[in-house]
């Protein structure tokens, strides 16, 4: 039996105001191809489906459509919920679509054993055991008698989450022995390198779960919550599949892929990496490089190119912020876009905190002072620095002007 593993859907997600709506549907439709050319016939979602607890109905529309074009090839989906996810919103549906055979758990349900989901073969044997586990939350881990002090909390998080994954292998050894298991959870482990766009979990993730404490029941451990693909030390294979489409510039580099298991052959997973639908470009140096780099790109097709840019310089030049300004308004190169923009210098402007001394008190000093002060500082021409106070005294001028009226 083939099973794939992928996690961290973020349906909704924006990358500085810029919807991954059409990267989503791309991934979806090559994900169906992968599925259908592999005969899988077991697809585990480890949580982290919407991007938002209450996500929009453009974001819950596109997640129908995905789910009924994977239905289509006669795979059982099993989809956890995660730490963005409404255990709520997940699970609304839940009963109408077990009867398409997709399987939703949006949260630890009262009862353990409703996380155990048999997969049955051609001939209605039982083959294969999924411990179906969501996104473990505080209230799920902690009880009022295992005390409050911070060491107390992570103690009693971590042991949780331990019992948890024993508890339910307990229950698949139990009820259905000597059949093979894959547990799916949504958690931060210990040593696993995380990027930007990750929300942390479980008290800053400081209660960082040590994967030798799953135990060595389970045959496989499909994990989901961060993004960039990896393996974890364990006692049995548990991977993180990452997310299929990078969701921070801090992603761009990772090589997105979803994990391909066949139990005939292992508990191995096989690695397939998924295209990239859209390139994340960071480029940074002075304003002249940033000139220079953005005049080489060349047009493309396809979904646009997003661009992060970060002007650095040595010494603070209000007139270089300005020609940044105008440098990115001005950029208009086809299947490229600029989302965010930043200056940074070398030699930082003093704030107006560091320029009187300690016993000088706020309410004693004037704005036109203050101002003078940070100009002062500045290594500009007398001509601009004249330029810097006619405008400030303007701006201050209008501001009383407005108190008045």
């Amino acid at each position: 039996m083939k099973i794939l593993h992928t996690a961290d859907w973020h349906i909704g997600k924006k990358l500085h105001k810029h919807s991954l709506q059409p990267d989503f549907d791309l991934f979806i439709d090559w994900l169906c191809n992968c599925i259908s050319e592999n005969e899988v016939k077991v697809l585990l979602v480890s949580g982290d489906v919407f991007d938002l607890a209450n996500p929009s109905s453009e974001a819950r529309q596109q997640y129908f459509k995905a789910l009924m074009k994977l239905k289509r090839l006669d795979c059982k989906i099993i989809l956890t919920g995660g730490n963005h996810d409404s255990p709520t919103m997940l699970n609304a549906p839940q009963e109408v679509l077990r009867e398409l055979d997709i399987h939703i758990i949006g949260g630890l349900p009262n009862e353990l054993s409703e996380c155990i989901v048999p997969i049955k073969n051609d001939k209605n044997e039982t083959e294969l055991l999924i411990a179906a586990l969501p996104y473990l939350r505080d209230a799920d881990l902690r009880t009022a008698s295992q005390g409050n002090s911070y060491e107390d909390r992570l103690e009693a998080l971590r042991k949780g989450i331990q019992q948890t994954f024993l508890d339910a292998a307990e229950i698949c050894k139990s009820d259905f022995p000597e059949i093979p298991t894959i547990a799916m959870g949504h958690l931060f482990a210990a040593g696993a390198e995380t990027s930007e766009s990750e929300r942390d979990i479980q008290i800053g993730n400081q209660a960082a779960f040590n994967a030798l404490q799953f135990g060595d029941y389970y045959n496989y451990i499909a994990l989901g919550h961060i993004h960039k693909p990896q393996r974890v030390n364990a006692a049995t294979p548990t991977f993180y599949s990452g997310s299929p489409i990078p969701l921070s510039f801090s992603e761009r580099t990772n090589k997105n892929r979803i994990l391909l298991l066949d139990t005939e052959t292992g508990w191995e997973p096989k690695s397939i990496e998924i295209p990239s639908f859209r390139e994340l470009l960071k480029i940074t140096g002075t304003l002249e490089k940033l000139q220079q780099k953005l005049l080489e790109l060349q047009a493309r097709e396809g979904l646009a190119s997003l661009i992060e840019i970060e002007m650095q310089e040595d010494n603070f030049d209000a007139n270089k912020i300005y020609e940044l300004d105008q440098l990115v308004d001005n950029f208009k190169v086809e299947g490229y876009e600029i989302v965010k923009h930043r200056a940074s210098f070398e030699n930082k402007i003093s704030g107006s905190g560091e320029l009187y001394e300690e016993k000088q008190q706020l309410e004693d000093l004037q704005p036109l002072d203050v101002f003078q002060k940070l100009v002062d500082k500045q290594e500009e021409d007398e001509e601009i620095r004249k330029e810097l106070m006619i405008a400030f005294n303007e701006i201050l001028e209008e501001v009383h002007q407005s108190k008045k009226a």
